[in-house]
């Protein structure tokens, strides 16, 4: 064994990375698709598009690496959690996949927790009912898609999908299975009374694995196609964050993360079930096995900016092809020029609904404050700083209940922006540290595929031999106290304008 293969199946694209045992990255390849929004509020994606994207991504390493597939010793699966996959008996895909930011399916939360009691629902699953997750989903198809549901025999989250197709197994494992609202989480097993209560057949649902269990090898027809090796064992993987967590070396408690992708997410691991009863943050299974966590999730961080750049940023966009760099980095040394709390603009990062700490699917996206003396860059600006001020909120939500951390690391794209590393510092007013090699969720995967494979002992030992950080940002004093109005003037506006986004919603 030379190698370990990682792949996370994302919101935007598949990255695929070749690691050798010490986690250095041989090749990597990003295969890009596309997000359908067809009603306001609405997100899919197609699953053959995921399955296309691993597939491409698996030559191109292997192409560009020249290496042997017979030294691949492990496969590890990363992905986007809570979409709903539905599959025929001819394991024909039944609709496009409803994935984790859609925010279509309020009526079915209410449904969940008027049948099964909110506070039963949380005792079971350690979070209210929410629109992200699969559950309602399931449920949204079956009551508007009846045609649909009465065809389905197979129910899996994205990753897993993928997994099938690689190896033919219907499995999947705790850590992303935990954000399907059908499990028992504290019991780490599917939740027979819920599935009941729900009228969900437990037989629509795969085995259930730990994280770095082995859950398949790599099929005849998968390896004609992939150019994998027969028979190559493929692990349990994990939910783009758990996988992510790996990556970023977070696997004790009080060590977390702060990833900043197309949503945000800051990641806490416990050595225990941690519940809030308001549910604005989630507890869910660790991808190591007997732990779990505290994850808070901001629906549109990176989708933000990314909106922005594509809305508003074209003279950016021109001049980074020109440039040959990326439009971010010039649309970051505009926002540099701006001062602290962008000259009074606010911006609150609601463009898909919101998840921590609001979960409220009717929240649209607000720039508070709007004069004619903002340009461009102060929307930057704001966008970068909005952001940083939701995940100061849900950080507080942590202190609240209890949770230690005690080291912060911040990863994903947004994590390489050195304005934003320095914004959250600031608004966070502690240390930031960055991984000195930020391979996110598909680093994570393949050490968990290690572990499966016998190249480490242990979640722990491979994260110990593998990932190394640095400090990257620290907290600027002075900033640091200009935020603390503007901090308290954007809390303050979700609760001023709940109302309005209902109402906005009814029209």
């Amino acid at each position: 064994m030379k190698y370990l293969l990682g792949s996370d199946i994302g919101t935007s694209g598949t990255k695929t990375v070749l690691f050798d045992l010490e986690g250095r990255a041989v090749a990597s390849h990003t295969a890009e698709y596309p997000l359908y929004q067809p009603h306001n509020g609405w997100a899919e994606q197609e699953p053959e598009d995921w399955w296309n994207g691993f597939v491409e991504g698996v030559k191109a390493v292997i192409a560009k690496s020249g290496a042997d597939a017979s030294d691949i010793g492990g496969i590890g699966l990363s992905g986007q959690m809570h979409g709903l996959v539905m599959l025929g008996k001819n394991d024909e895909v039944l609709r496009r996949s409803i994935i984790w930011c859609d925010q279509r399916t309020a009526k079915e939360c209410a449904f969940m927790e008027e049948t099964v009691g909110r506070k039963r629902l949380i005792e079971i699953t350690a979070n209210p009912a929410m629109t992200g997750f699969t559950a309602s989903k399931i449920l949204w198809v079956m009551r508007n898609e009846p045609e649909v549901y009465e065809k389905c025999v197979k129910i899996m989250l994205p990753k897993d999908y993928v997994r099938y197709r690689l190896t033919g197994e219907f499995a999947t494992e705790v850590s992303d299975a935990s954000g399907m609202q059908l499990m028992d989480v504290a019991g780490r097993c599917w939740s027979d009374e819920l599935l009941s209560l729900l009228s969900i057949d437990k037989g629509l649902l795969g085995k259930m694995y730990e994280s770095p269990d082995v859950t398949g090898r790599v099929s005849e027809s998968a390896s004609k196609l992939t150019g994998l090796a027969k028979g190559t064992p493929v692990a349990g993987g994990a939910g783009d964050n758990a996988a992510a967590a790996i990556g970023a070396g977070v696997c004790r408690q009080g060590s977390a993360f702060n990833t900043i992708g197309s949503s945000a997410v800051i990641y806490a691991v416990s050595d225990k079930l941690n519940i809030d009863l308001g549910g604005r943050v989630h507890s869910l299974c660790a991808s190591v096995p007997g732990k779990w966590t505290v994850m808070s999730c901001t629906q549109a961080a990176g989708i933000s900016l990314k909106w922005l750049r594509d809305t508003c940023c074209a003279a950016e966009i021109e001049d980074a092809a020109k440039l040959g760099v990326d439009p971010y980095v010039i649309m970051d040394k505009m926002a540099a020029e701006i001062p602290a709390g962008a000259d009074k603009l606010i911006y609150l990062p609601y463009l898909m609904g919101e998840r921590s700490p609001h979960p409220d699917s009717d929240c649209r996206g607000v720039f508070f404050g709007l004069s004619a003396m903002h340009t461009r860059a102060h929307l930057i600006r704001s966008v970068l700083e909005g952001v940083a001020f939701s995940q100061r909120e849900c950080m507080d939500v942590f202190k609240e209940m209890g949770v230690p951390v005690d080291d912060m690391t911040v990863c994903g794209g947004g994590g390489r922006s050195k304005l934003w590393r320095q914004i959250l510092s600031d608004v966070y007013g502690c240390n930031i540290s960055v991984l000195n090699a930020d391979e996110g969720g598909a680093l994570g995967a393949a050490l968990l595929a290690g572990v499966g494979a016998g190249a480490f002992e242990s979640v722990e030992q491979a994260c110990g031999q593998v990932v190394s950080k640095r400090v990257a940002a620290t907290p600027d004093s002075e900033k640091s106290a200009q935020y603390e109005p503007y901090f308290s003037l954007y809390k303050k506006l979700y609760l001023s304008l709940k109302e309005d986004f209902a109402s906005l919603a009814k029209i």
